[in-house]
This record gives C-alpha cells, structure tokens and sequence, in this order.
C-alpha cells in the first residue's frame, strides 16, 4: 500500500485502521484470538497505521492492539487517545495534565510499548486550558514517550491554540459522503497549519455500504440504537443517497465501500482513513480501495448524483453532540 504524510513528517500508510468496534460499540467485543488475527491481517496486507483508545472498552482495545502489533512494533506507527475520567466516556471528560501523564504511562504499558507515536486529546475539555494540555504532550514528546500530537473532533479555535503551543500533527474527526461538515471551516484550516486529516467512519458507522435499511436491528449495545441517524425513519429517509452511490459503484466495478473511501481519498493529499471492520472479508475489501483511481469525471458525477441529497438526521444525540467541535 502506497504512504501518506500526516502533519510535517508522520508517514503512514494510505489507509489505517479504526480498531475500536473490535471492543466497543457495535455490539460485544470480538473475541480476542481473532481480533488479533484481523490486526495482524492488515498488516499483512500493507496497513502501517492503527488507531484506539482508552475508552474503548475501557481500556480493552488497547491491550489487545499492543498484543497484536508487538510482533512488528517498529514497523507500524499506533493512534491513541486520553481525555476521559477513569477511561469512560460515562464518567466525563478529564484533560488535566496529571491524567494525560497517568494516561500515557498507563497506555505505554497496556500496547507493549516505549512510545505512542500519536496520541490524540480525545475530545476539548472546557475546564482544561487548551495551552495546558499541550503543553503536557509537549513535556511527554521532550521525554520521548509520545512522538506526535493529535486532536479529535476539535474545533478550529482550538486547534490553533493547541496548534501555537505544540504543532498538530493530525485531526480526528468523522468525515464521509453523509457527513461532510467538515468542509467548511476545518479543511481549509487543516491545509493553513499543514496538519493531517484522519476521518473516522468512512463508511458512515456502516450505512453507506448498503448493508443497512430500515428493516436493520442492532444488538442492544449498539451505539447506533441512539444515533439520531439511525432511527428507522431516517434510515427509510436517507436510502435515497445508498442507491445512487450503489449505483455509482456498479458502474465502476466496484463496491460502495470502496468507492466512498476512494472518494475521501481523493479529496486532499493529507486525508488518511481509518475504516473498521471486524470482518476479514470487509477488511480486503475496505484497503482495496486505495487502489481504487477516481477521475476528476467520476468525481463530478459523485458530486453531480449525491451533491443535493439532504441528509436527515443528527450524527449523535444531543448529550454526545455537545463535546463535538469545541
């Protein structure tokens, strides 16, 4: 699989890795041979570049990534992410320094490591100064515990007052055909400081792929049982933009999945997908489409087919939705 430069001088792969539905959110956590065996697959197959968190799980994701990569540690570059009491989203958010500190060491220890080579604020805490937190990933990049700093659904405001007092080297946030948000204010600020783009759900938490409708249950613990987006009206509403991207896909000869992540690919230079999947069947399929070329006549007719299709519905519910973009 062909690079990518997130920020100045992170090479990754073209497409990484989003490991976290292995533990947490889609349902129960895959058992753990075979999570294990799904990692390694990737980096069989050219990803360098796998992202997690303390979250999820708690905690859970990272062991069984650090367990999986120790093999070719050195040659893979690891994602993760602090930002929450106790290492639960429930608990809320936590960004002072002593926890990052606490975070770190924490997290060296469960991915089988002496260093993370990015690690991401998870979500803006309000009641943390922004120059406060990165200036304690700077203390832990001059200690070389971390190499690069990351931030995830940050707004631009932040970004820049991190950015001033310890250089960003990639944004975390969702970016897809149904959520593209992040046009507006962030790309163009992205390009300004030389930062790197890391778009998590791709594939829109699973919808674009077509293997969603309106008839789709989730389990119980499924995230999306509370996604706004994915109430079975607004599933039944949204079908429209899944058939014509279907139907784009047919054209090319290729799947849905691969033409949506080719389609970010194809947006800017600096944009790496993390696409996840449990399955190792959707994992060729989904790094597939690094070799998927878009033209620029492809890419219009993209734009010309699903440009004026609105949308419904909110990409989280209200209590999740206000940690986004701060």
């Amino acid at each position: 699989m062909d690079k990518r430069i997130l920020g100045k001088d992170l090479e990754v792969s073209t497409l990484g890795l989003g490991c976290m539905g292995l533990s947490y959110g889609y349902g129960p956590a895959t058992e753990k041979t075979e999570a294990i065996e799904l990692i390694r697959h990737a980096f069989e197959i050219g990803v360098t570049f796998f992202d997690t968190a303390e979250a999820y799980g708690p905690y859970l994701n990272e062991e069984v990534v650090g367990e999986a990569l120790e093999p070719f540690r050195n040659e893979v570059v690891i994602a993760t992410k602090f930002g929450f009491k106790n290492g639960k989203t429930s608990d809320g958010l936590d960004s002072r320094p002593e926890n990052i500190r606490a975070h770190t060491e924490a997290a060296l220890k469960r991915l089988r490591t002496d260093r993370i080579d990015l690690l991401y604020q998870h979500r803006v805490d309000p009641n943390v100064p922004m120059e406060d937190v990165a200036g304690a990933v700077k203390e832990l990049i001059a200690e070389g515990k971390v190499k690069h700093f990351g931030m995830s659904e940050a707004g631009a405001a932040s970004i820049r007052k991190a950015h001033a007092v310890q250089p960003v080297t990639a944004l975390q946030s969702e970016y897809s055909l149904w959520w593209r948000e992040p046009e507006k204010e962030i790309l163009p600020l992205l390009e300004e400081l030389h930062i790197g783009f890391v778009p998590f759900s791709p594939l829109g938490k699973g919808f674009l792929t077509g293997a969603i409708n309106d008839k789709t249950s989730f389990d119980k613990t499924d995230f999306r049982n509370v996604v706004p987006r994915f109430s079975e009206e607004n599933r039944q509403a949204n079908q429209g933009l899944v058939d014509a991207l279907t139907e784009i896909a047919k054209q090319k000869g290729v799947t849905n999945a691969q033409i949506a992540i080719a389609w970010l690919l194809a947006q800017k230079p600096y944009i790496v997908p993390i696409p996840g999947t449990t399955k190792l069947n959707r994992l060729e399929e989904n790094m597939s489409a690094a070799k998927v070329v878009l033209s620029e006549q492809d890419l219009a007719d993209i734009q010309t087919a699903l440009g004026h299709i609105e949308v419904v519905g909110a990409r989280y519910p209200q209590h999740l939705a206000y940690n986004q973009g701060r």
